[in-house]
């Protein structure tokens, strides 16, 4: 399961720079806003599946209540995700 969470916080974090740095930019600069619904919307899934994934690993893994709200915190960061996964988990899937 940490695994899956690792992974979904890897494109969640990902998707987020996409929409910040290609998508956001795409629409504000050329007038295009196809690309903002497309990325806009594969982010708030895996954003839903990750703070999911975060909730089932605090019940299941018996996480603290501090890391549980680190996680969730970390999934409104650009880099969020990533800093969270180097800082927080277990290299051992």
């Amino acid at each position: 399961m940490r695994g899956i969470f690792r992974v979904s916080g890897w494109l969640e974090g990902l998707s987020y720079l996409l929409l910040l740095g290609v998508a956001m930019p795409i629409k504000y600069v050329w007038g295009d806003p196809s690309w903002v619904s497309v990325v806009g919307s594969a982010h708030g899934g895996l954003f839903v599946l990750y703070v999911l994934l975060a909730f089932v690993l605090f019940l299941r893994e018996k996480w603290s209540f501090k890391k549980f709200v680190y996680a969730l915190i970390a999934s409104f960061l650009s880099f969020g995700p990533f800093v969270f996964d180097a800082k927080y988990l277990d290299k051992r899937f």
